[in-house]
């Protein structure tokens, strides 16, 4: 009786942190929107500024903390594409912390009608791309290519395509890689560690815990064709999935020790 109890009150807690992340979703894109409204006048980059600084403060409420390292990395002076493994709806949060200047994302187009968060997404740059139809999302990227070199944009995308929490990453998509290769901009990986010592909608966890960032060094591509693609692709996931794995690594044993007391033989 006390074990049910316990996993249903673990359920109720769950539910209520998501449906409190929801209501701050919505609230924050709108009030968010008004001062992006009155400080830029419309859809522009520059809002992304005032959408990281508002999303920023999600973390002091749920009592998350980010370890990032390499972040310098990111402050390139021209554009780039930033790739990043995608695990859940907290993947906000980890984007935000570390979002740099001029950066904009590509999001799916059903995203864009999603309210106030549609509506703060769209002023702030973001890229809608309908996945249903495969010759205008490459349309629309041929078009970011010339788009992102002409205004100095970097642009983030997750290249699993979907969000996963299997503890690996997921083979990655080509769109990524035949931006960067158009444009001749560099690749630039992001690695977020496993969410699982923390968030787990299975078991219905949600708690704080700390998010380790690893920001990996530029991946060039002056010089390369599409025929280049699939090899580009590959180094990339496989230095990806390697951090991933070793930076979870970590978060699984310090779980371990919180719960046990016992620390590990060196």
């Amino acid at each position: 009786m006390e074990a049910a109890a316990g996993r249903l009150s673990r359920t109720a807690r769950f539910y209520a942190k998501i449906g409190l992340y929801c209501v701050l979703c919505l609230s924050f894109s709108a009030v968010a929107s008004i001062v992006c409204l009155l400080r830029h006048g419309g859809r522009t980059v520059d809002n992304m500024s005032i959408i990281s600084w508002f999303v920023r403060s999600f973390k002091y409420v749920y009592g998350l903390r980010f370890e990032v390292r390499g972040q310098k990395k990111l402050e390139v002076d021209g554009p780039c594409v930033i790739i990043s493994n995608h695990q859940s709806i907290l993947d906000m949060m980890g984007l935000m912390e570390i979002l740099p200047k001029r950066c904009v994302q590509i999001a799916k187009r059903e995203l864009l009608f999603t309210g106030p968060v549609g509506l703060i997404m769209y002023l702030g740059g973001v890229y809608f791309i309908n996945r249903q139809r495969a010759r205008t999302a490459m349309t629309l990227m041929a078009d970011l290519g010339d788009l992102m070199v002409k205004d100095n944009l970097k642009v983030w995308i997750y290249p699993e395509g979907t969000r996963n929490d299997n503890g690996d990453l997921l083979p990655f998509k080509k769109g990524a890689f035949y931006l960067a290769i158009q444009a001749q901009v560099p690749i630039i990986p992001v690695v977020y560690s496993s969410f699982s010592s923390f968030y787990n909608v299975k078991t219905k966890l949600f708690t704080s815990g700390i998010i380790r960032v690893q920001v990996l060094d530029a991946v060039p591509t002056r010089g390369l064709t599409e025929a280049d693609v699939t090899q580009l692709v590959d180094t990339c996931y496989q230095s990806m999935r390697d951090t991933f794995l070793q930076i979870s690594k970590m978060d699984q044993e310090n779980s371990a020790i919180e719960e046990t007391g016992v620390v590990p033989a060196q």
